[in-house]
């Protein structure tokens, strides 16, 4: 199984529009971090997790020319404004299953509501509702959806075998926790140091890795506060920034 990180930036990518920091005028490329999307390749299968704003780019970047199932943490602007641009790719490989809670559904009828309607003269995107109420199959792998808190928003996590994605959480219950041992790859939420009411900060991204013991860990998500080689130096061993652009196997 290959995993590209496609973005690794919060909702409003880095650089942010406006911002004359630091990091935004950083020339190191890891320091460039369009909205959060992860690819997962396996035995000629591509599953997507987001539609992030930046899909179109992310796909053009990586070559990416078909897609076979898609993964919705939860409904946030930043993580399924991309929804349109799957419809390229609808035209090769036909409709693309989607797999959502209950709640991100109720969001995306609301939010994209065109692509529900009949098919009239408009262009739609292709998509196979698929509503996830426990764990699941997906081309051979085992999907395990995990419950974690973001605000007051329950948000999706998934383990797929020894890997597991978490993103925008504040909080990571007990039954989540348990769901997330024995792993060889977490890919965690970090948005930068201090606290925030709804994602982990780095001390707090910290003591889930410390509770959790993954062999290697992955922070994504991260603003434009995290420089990624001024973080990196102060992480402990197996523990990294991820950036875009990288990937691994498992």
């Amino acid at each position: 199984m290959k995993v590209t990180f496609l973005g690794t930036g919060t909702s409003t990518g880095v650089p942010a529009i406006g911002c004359d920091c630091e990091i935004c005028r950083s020339t190191d490329p890891r320091d460039k971090r369009l909205r959060v999307s992860l690819l997962i390749e396996h035995e000629g299968r591509n599953i997507l997790i987001d539609t992030s704003a930046d899909f179109r780019q992310q796909a053009l970047r990586v070559g990416l020319k078909e897609l076979h199932a898609v993964l919705i943490t939860h409904c946030h602007a930043d993580h399924v404004f991309g929804i349109d641009d799957v419809r390229p790719i609808n035209q090769k490989v036909g409709p693309i299953p989607f797999f959502a809670n209950e709640i991100a559904w109720i969001g995306m009828r609301e939010m994209f509501s065109y692509i529900f309607r009949p098919r009239g003269a408009s262009s739609q995107p292709e998509i196979v509702p698929h509503t996830i109420y426990g764990p699941f199959s997906l081309f051979g792998l085992e999907i395990q959806p995990l419950e974690v808190i973001h605000g007051n928003l329950p948000v999706l996590a998934f383990r797929i075998g020894r890997m597991a994605y978490v993103t925008d959480c504040n909080l990571i219950p007990e039954a989540a926790c348990e769901g997330l041992r024995d792993l060889d790859v977490l890919i965690l939420d970090c948005l930068h140091y201090n606290p925030h009411p709804t994602h982990l900060n780095l001390e707090e991204s910290l003591r889930y890795v410390a509770k959790l013991t993954p062999r290697h860990t992955y922070f994504t998500h991260m603003s434009h506060r995290v420089s990624h080689a001024g973080l990196s130096a102060e992480l402990p061993s197996g523990v990294e920034l991820a950036y875009d652009g990288l990937t691994f196997e498992i």
